[in-house]
């Protein structure tokens, strides 16, 4: 029988992205605006082509993430397998430094304020947020903003290096896009699989991957593992940290924060159904050209009444069920079939997608005198305009141009036939034909791409009450967690334990030690002291021997007296 299970997905039209970097600033604001992530972007928006965040992140060859076939045709990590991770634990090479990403700074705000009367305006120089020394700002999240195609910062794009020969990179030629990112949640992370000490976990009843901070040990296996690099190091608790696809918020059926204050609303957020037992095949398939369609295969069709069945045979409710199939992710995957995922070749099946831009052709083509939104002009302009569609399908399709290239036709069909219906003109049902759609499917994408109200954006199933000791409390919160699961079994990966059981105290210890500014109370560190747990804050009861004066006794003696009292 399938195993049926859920996974909550988003989709991005990057059609509709401005790059106003809203989604990142609110992101930020909620949760990494403490110490110890001031270089964490859990959502960045990057210009392409461009470096990227950290620079130059799609590197494989450079940063080893993400999985890879040996010799019998069978998933490897990249960076090696247990063995090597083990000979490797103290030492991990495989990582970007805090140049890759940058070295955050704030500004010496006082100066401004309290500098005596002088001739000059004085200038509040920059200071690094690590070490509040005086520094120099060279490198940051978005520096390369708009810029992309600049002869100087395009050819360190791994992607433009594939089809480079084809492209012009003189500035006034450029194209370019923005692409936001965000953890990818993917159904064969790499980065859970990496992991000695069993932190990282896929949650079973929605997919959402997250990181148990109380066994998290600061490896950093799972910085390299992830081919994204959306796992962070928090440099002040010693913790990896990532997007949770703000799961509070998920759990009650609100969007996540980067959805919520997205200026063009360009996010979707949806349920879908895969076979789960089927994920490790998929993800080995040998041509990477493939992956794209072995990803989807993946996925089950809500409507099928078997499915169904078998999904309701799983545990999954049925409001769930119904949520899956009003989903708009499954909608613009399957049914216009106009969502392509990221980076499908790191074989990882990112559960993030995207709508690839079409925009630059339209533009392009209204700067040649032409009708920028004619079909004949559009169909004819993909193929040869400057923006190159090779580029694009090494972003989403690793590097099959015809899934890529059959998308752009879709929008351009769309965007061909509301004109039409617009200037109140015929309908010509021979747009939508050559796409192989009818007028009423195109007006339909139309709806959901451009105009779709919040509710159809985001159908977001709530967490059910019942559920939560299961889910929170038990050792089945994770869906890799299998017999024959890619990177299980030994002393790594999900197989060397599961994560704590949540409770009030974990988080009210977890929250005061990573916004106190302060030192810890010693009082509240007392027992047994483990140093790989201790986040460097205060003197635990235990770690020094103790300095008897007299004035205090032990706790037997303690005992003692309370007795006699």
């Amino acid at each position: 029988m399938t195993r049926v299970m859920a996974q909550l997905a988003m989709v991005m039209n990057l059609d509709k992205c401005i790059g106003c970097h809203t989604c990142s600033v609110t992101c930020k604001q909620a949760w990494t605006n403490r110490a110890g992530v001031e270089y964490v972007w859990f959502n960045n928006v990057e210009t392409r082509p461009g470096q990227g965040y950290p620079r130059t992140y799609q590197d494989q060859e450079k940063w080893r993430g993400g999985w890879e076939l040996n010799r019998r045709g069978r998933l490897h990590l990249r960076a090696g397998g247990r063995l090597r991770k083990l000979l490797s634990i103290f030492a991990n090479p495989l990582m970007p430094s805090i140049q890759d990403y940058y070295e955050p700074w704030t500004y010496d705000y006082d100066r401004l304020f309290s500098a005596p009367a002088q001739e000059d305006t004085p200038v509040a120089r920059p200071r690094s947020l690590i070490t509040g020394e005086d520094t120099k700002i060279t490198w940051s999240a978005n520096w390369d903003d708009d810029l992309a195609g600049g002869p100087e910062l395009a050819p360190a794009d791994p992607v433009l290096r594939k089809v480079s020969e084809e492209v012009k990179l003189e500035f006034e030629r450029a194209f370019m896009f923005y692409l936001p990112r965000i953890c990818e949640h993917c159904l064969n992370p790499s980065c859970v699989a990496s992991c000695p000490s069993g932190a990282m976990y896929k949650r079973s009843e929605d997919g959402i991957v997250l990181v148990d901070q109380d066994r998290c040990r600061g490896w950093r296996m799972c910085v390299t593992g992830c081919p994204y690099k959306k796992v962070y190091f928090n440099h002040r608790t010693g913790k990896a940290e990532k997007c949770t696809f703000c799961y509070p918020r998920v759990e009650v059926g609100i969007p996540t924060v980067c959805s919520e204050t997205c200026v063009g609303r360009l996010r979707y957020i949806g349920l879908l159904l895969y076979d789960a037992d089927r994920v490790a095949e998929a993800a080995a398939v040998p041509d990477e050209k493939d992956l794209y369609e072995a990803q989807r295969s993946v996925l089950l069709d809500p409507h099928d009444p078997e499915v169904a069945a078998a999904a309701r045979a799983q545990g999954i409710p049925e409001d769930w069920l119904e949520a899956a199939r009003r989903s708009p992710v499954y909608k613009l995957i399957f049914d216009y079939n106009v969502a392509l995922p990221l980076h499908p070749e790191y074989r990882t099946m990112p559960m993030v997608w995207y709508v690839p831009p079409l925009s630059p052709v339209v533009d392009a083509l209204a700067g040649t005198g032409h009708d920028g939104e004619d079909a004949g002009n559009l169909f004819g302009a993909i193929d040869t305009l400057r923006i190159p569609i090779d580029y694009l399908a090494g972003l989403f399709t690793a590097g099959d141009p015809e899934p890529v290239r059959a998308v752009l036709h879709r929008l351009a069909a769309m965007r061909s036939h509301m004109r039409r219906d617009n200037l109140g003109q015929q309908p010509d049902p021979s747009i939508a034909e050559s796409v192989g759609m009818t007028g009423e499917r195109i007006e339909e994408m139309y709806r959901l791409l451009a105009i779709a109200a919040y509710d159809e954006r985001y159908v977001i199933p709530r967490a059910h009450a019942e559920q939560g000791a299961w889910l929170e409390e038990t050792a089945t919160g994770c869906s890799l967690d299998r017999e024959g699961g890619p990177g299980m079994g030994g002393p790594f990966g999900e197989a060397s334990g599961m994560p704590a059981p949540v409770s009030v105290e974990t988080f009210h210890a977890l929250k005061d030690r990573q916004t106190t500014e302060g030192l810890a109370e010693a009082d509240r560190l007392r027992g047994r002291v483990n140093l790989l747990n201790w986040d460097g804050k205060g003197v635990p009861e235990g770690l020094f021997p103790r300095q008897d004066d007299g004035s205090r006794q032990d706790d037997g003696s303690r005992q003692d007296d309370e007795r006699k009292t």
